[in-house]
């Protein structure tokens, strides 16, 4: 189907092609097939190509390079959408020679008149930043000029691209800050998460902290959370309140910065978004920006997302849990949105839970503990263990209820569920640490359950429990430690552990009846596997059980074991994730993520605010076009409202009139450009006045017409500039006004898109545009419907070469070269095109079982088709035996390729050779062309894969002809290299010989500039021209060896192919150097 001539089964190809993209199916294999299609005149068709070029491109990079003249032609196509793609693809294709070629097209594609296309301008440059770091000067004036788009749609990606290629830069924000904040609601969603992101960071730069007259309150706050409720701490707290004062009172009053409150203002109304993330992005703006008393607004909307999807609640819930520590009175009111669900996923429960538990306080503690006994009986495991610790964060952090939920997790320890109970003796025992005295009944409780607790964690903190606290269990703490000496063997490592840890503070304070369990226990730990366990029982040893050569430290030995330990603080896990930026990657996983941007600190003195004014500049310094109309300042283009709303606007303003149009705008400005001009020149009579504002009311009525690309509208558009220009030729006072006034358009259309052109260039354009009839302009503002025009993007066409013929032969060029317009002739030996044509192995003798041949690129036209390469092959016989049918079959082309095969030989006799010619389109590739010889009795696959050089026929050029078409493949057709000759190739003949064996060309003859001419006082340094044409799409190239002193040299190679000019710059420095 992509093979077909009709565009509806192309079509529908790549429809479903595109549809298996979508599943997830493999395509490369079609790439081939694909690609070919990219130059379809079909725009739908060209649009799904380009898709799928996006997707594959990377991933076949030298069937993709073949294709970049295509794609630089795209760049300039009428169609925005076709552009677009094309500049994406190009992006796509990651390999550093199109480096600069990607350059240049995001610099046009930044000054185009479609926002999308500036929009994809945006998106590209992050990927050539990625494959060329060095490019990060030129690529921050890109995204300087981008930042100042007022566009909508381009704001989110170039804030993108800021935030990827140069996020240090905070400066170029400045002068773009409140056209941000102002644009902020119009742009699409996930642009605004990244503005939002952005502007957090600077204002964090900027701005003063608008709660910096509560920081002290605040700290005190803190302090008193996790207090205890001692009379004493109450009045240290009283007193440090009282020096505090004056500090407060010293501070000046916080007055916000408007630009400040500006911000806030208008990302408010984003918390009504249905995109998740932007309210997300919005919550955590206000979270680090905002004052104290506005965060409340967040609230609402944050609670909003937890009817939405398992994925969003969990970030949601992240964040929320994090706000709770130091805000807790924001979400009290919508406590029982965190209630949880049966059908709630357990991370959501347990993040739940976690809100629950920071929003718990005095008031509400009785409601949120019947919730956890709802919560301790479900058949989620994890989630109930995770309950108890949240019962345990409530006991430690409300006093008045710790009895309560001790009482209530005592009763736990009869749960038929052992991790329920192993997970309650755990929480109990940090909970027993903070009055162990008034609890020995739980502790005895707990003594017990060492028979029935298998769990190594629970069984680990009851033998700390009772080791810490024997004294309060004098009777039950030795028995304890009879019964875990029995199964010491058998019991894990953590368990082990406190057993020996045990059984030396019952050694210190009950010696008499635990010295001997002792020494056991320490014996068994001595030989035990774990290298842990036998260092502990070796130092253990040495510091409770006195010795000889015990040193002073086992005197303190009651000390170290004994002394009393502060009570845990059971702390949320949320506590310190502040640090990290609400809404991140590195919050969510509570670490550094790559690429993350630390959250700045507010600065102590508000910065200067004046660098976010921005100077209106006057509307006539806009752009080049509008230089010209500086004199005029009675009538100005702009209306005084407009000048106030946007003074930067001008230079947009002229496509925004003409917003209907997608291909179109480009006409209508360009006219309306040159009637302002025609305007000045006139006389200034009320007649002519009159007439213009008919001509723009006209204008103004076709404008608001829907302009669709159909053939029949096109031609009612030419109409209308026809009309136009009839108006515009009774209004001038001679034909040669419009003739200037013709030339000075296309001057800015030129100035736009070639600054280099020179003025005698655009002198010899106006002489030819005063040449053409009249019917020529119409042509001309016909070709530039597209909204940019990139003329450095295609050669400038070449001029037709005098001979008939596109080829030379060997001999005519020979001959040719010899012709010199200086005074001196070149030697024969220099002139000639190859000594000796260089042969390729095609198959091997003993491969081919005494079958030999042997090609070579004859160099010669191909009678049967001039657009095939000739391949002479000689085919030897040396086997004993006759070959009969010799011939070839099963030809297989890449797309595009073509094959002339050679006559049938039908015997050749052994021990003799024969010639033949066979004839190959390569379609301008260095693809090979595979295919099997046959003989009467065998097959051969084979192949034949042809250097650069040989894709070129040699063409004649004269040396100003060289020059000119020379000066129009400049930029990016343009690649040179330096290189040292090698010792053999200094004088002029080796160099043109290693030329023209590298490179099927022609030498063009030097000048009377005596460039070429023999070396004579003062010695003049030789450069050697060099000239051919591509065979099948007989594009020009241009070789130029310059030479320098001590056998240094520059070689230039000019084609409008770049692949192919970055190929023969490799193969003709391999033939120079070796």
């Amino acid at each position: 189907m992509l093979d077909s001539n009709k565009d509806s089964l192309k079509l529908e190809a790549m429809k479903r092609i595109v549809a298996m993209i979508a599943r997830g199916k493999n395509a490369s294999d079609l790439f081939p097939a694909v690609v070919k299609n990219v130059a379809c005149k079909n725009i739908e068709v060209k649009k799904l190509v380009y898709v799928y070029l996006v997707r594959y491109a990377e991933e076949q990079q030298d069937l993709a390079l073949l294709s970049i003249s295509t794609f630089q032609r795209g760049l300039k196509d009428p169609n925005q959408l076709i552009r677009a793609s094309a500049l994406r693809v190009l992006s796509s294709i990651r390999v550093t020679i199109i480096v600069p070629i990607m350059m240049l097209a995001i610099k046009e594609a930044a000054s185009d008149m479609s926002p999308y296309v500036r929009k994809t301008a945006a998106h590209a440059i992050p990927k050539l930043y990625s494959l060329d770091p060095e490019q990060k000067d030129q690529l921050i004036e890109v995204i300087e000029k981008l930042l100042a788009d007022k566009t909508t749609l381009v704001a989110g990606s170039v804030v993108m691209a800021f935030e990827e290629v140069c996020p240090e830069r905070i400066e170029l924000i400045h002068k773009n800050y409140r056209k941000l904040c102002n644009l902020l609601i119009d742009v699409e969603e996930w642009g605004q998460v990244v503005i939002i992101n952005m502007l957090t960071r600077y204002a964090r730069t900027q701005f003063l902290n608008p709660n910096m007259n509560e920081s002290l309150l605040e700290e005190g706050n803190d302090k008193a959370f996790y207090g205890s409720d001692d009379d004493e701490d109450e009045e240290e707290d009283e007193k440090d309140k009282k020096a505090e004062a004056p500090a407060m009172a010293k501070r000046k009053p916080y007055v916000m910065d408007p630009d400040h409150r500006l911000l806030l203002r208008n990302t408010k109304p984003l918390l009504q978004s249905r995109n998740a993330a932007v309210v997300m992005a919005v919550a955590q703006l206000y979270f680090h920006l905002a004052p104290k008393a506005e965060v409340g607004v967040i609230a609402k909307a944050l609670v909003r997302l937890l009817r939405s999807h398992s994925e969003v609640q969990y970030v949601v819930l992240q964040n929320v849990a994090t706000m709770t520590i130091k805000r807790r009175g924001m979400f009290e009111p919508y406590l029982k949105s965190f209630y949880i669900r049966s059908t709630d996923p357990t991370q959501i429960k347990v993040l739940k839970l976690e809100v629950l538990t920071n929003l718990a306080n005095e008031t509400n503690i009785s409601t949120i503990l019947r919730e956890f006994q709802t919560y301790i009986k479900s058949m989620d495991k994890d989630f109930v263990a995770a309950t108890i610790q949240a019962i345990g964060r409530c006991a430690t952090n409300i006093g008045e209820v710790r009895d309560t939920c001790l009482n209530g997790l005592v009763q736990l320890l009869s749960n038929r569920d052992e991790l329920v109970v192993a997970e309650s003796v755990v929480v109990i025992k940090k909970l027993l640490q903070m009055q162990p005295e008034k609890h020995s009944d739980i502790i005895k409780h707990m003594a017990k359950l060492t028979d029935n607790i298998q769990v190594p964690m629970a069984r680990a903190s009851i033998l700390w429990l009772i080791g810490e606290y024997c004294e309060h269990v004098p009777k039950i703490a030795p028995d304890v430690l009879r019964k875990m000496a029995k199964s010491f063997t058998n019991e894990e490592d953590i368990v082990k552990l406190q057993i020996i840890n045990l059984a030396a503070k019952l050694y210190l304070t009950n010696s008499k009846q635990t010295k001997l369990l002792t020494q056991y226990v320490l014996n068994l730990a001595k030989y035990d596997q774990n290298y842990d366990i036998r260092d502990r029982a070796r130092f253990i040893r040495q510091l409770i059980v006195p010795t000889e050569k015990s040193g002073a430290l086992s005197k303190y030995a009651k000390k170290l074991f004994l002394a009393l330990k502060p009570a845990p603080i059971l702390e949320s896990p949320f506590k310190d994730r502040d640090h990290f930026q609400l809404g991140s990657l590195s919050h969510l996983l509570n670490a550094k993520a790559g690429g993350y941007q630390e959250l700045p600190d507010w600065p102590e003195a508000a910065p200067d605010p004046s660098v976010r004014n921005v100077e209106v500049p006057e509307w006539t310094k806009c752009s080049s076009r509008e230089k010209r109309k500086e004199k005029k300042v009675e009538k100005p283009f702009y209306s005084d409202s407009e000048g106030e709303s946007g003074p930067t606007e001008s230079a947009d303003s002229e496509s925004d009139s003409a917003s209907g149009l997608e291909s179109g705008s480009g006409i209508e400005e360009s006219g309306s450009g040159s009637e302002s001009e025609e305007s000045e020149e006139g006389s200034e009579s009320e007649e002519e006045e009159e007439e213009e504002e008919k001509d723009k009311k006209k204008k103004k009525k076709e404008l608001k017409k829907p302009v669709q690309e159909s053939e029949s509208e096109q031609s009612s558009e030419e109409e209308v500039r026809k009309h136009e220009r009839k108006n515009k030729q009774r209004k001038s006072d001679s034909e040669s006004e419009s003739d200037e006034e013709d030339d000075s358009e296309s001057e800015s259309s030129r100035s736009e898109s070639e600054d280099s052109e020179s003025e005698t260039e655009v002198k010899k354009k106006k002489k030819a545009a005063e040449s053409k009839p009249p019917s020529k302009p119409v042509k001309k503002e016909k070709k530039e419907m597209s909204l940019l025009d990139l003329d450095d993007f295609e050669p400038a066409p070449s001029p037709q070469v005098t001979p008939v013929n596109t080829f030379l032969s060997s001999s005519l060029v020979t001959d040719l070269e010899g012709l010199s317009l200086s005074d001196t002739v070149l030697s024969p030996a220099t002139t000639s095109p190859c000594s000796a044509l260089k042969s390729y192995e095609l198959l091997h003798r003993i491969t081919g079982e005494g079958l030999c041949v042997e090609y070579c690129f004859s160099r010669q036209p191909f009678s049967p088709d001039g657009n095939m390469v000739a391949v002479q092959m000689q085919v030897t016989n040396n086997s004993t035996s006759d070959t009969k049918n010799l011939h070839m079959e099963d030809v297989k082309l890449q797309s595009g390729m073509r094959v002339k095969e050679f006559p049938e030989i039908e015997l050749l006799p052994a021990g003799e050779s024969a010639t033949a010619v066979m004839g190959i389109d390569f379609c301008d590739s260095t693809q090979a062309a595979n295919f099997q010889l046959c003989t009467h009795t065998r097959k051969f696959f084979v192949s034949i894969q042809p250097p650069v050089g040989e894709l070129m026929r040699p063409v004649f050029l004269t040396e100003n002809e060289f020059k000119k078409e020379q000066g129009q493949l400049m930029g990016m057709n343009e690649i040179t290299e330096k290189l040292t000759l090698d010792a053999k190739c200094r004088n002029e003949h080796a160099i043109v010989q290693s030329v023209i064996t590298a490179a099927n060309l022609s030498r063009v003859p030097c000048g009377s500039d005596r460039e070429c001419s023999p070396p004579v006082p003062p010695p003049a340094l030789p450069v050697h021209r060099f000239a051919g044409r591509t065979v099948t799409s007989g594009s020009l190239v241009l070789a130029t060896v310059a030479s320098k002193e001590e056998g240094a040299a520059q070689l230039t190679v000019n084609c409008e192919k770049m692949v192919i000019g970055t190929m023969l710059v490799k193969d003709i420095l391999l033939a120079l150097t070796q």
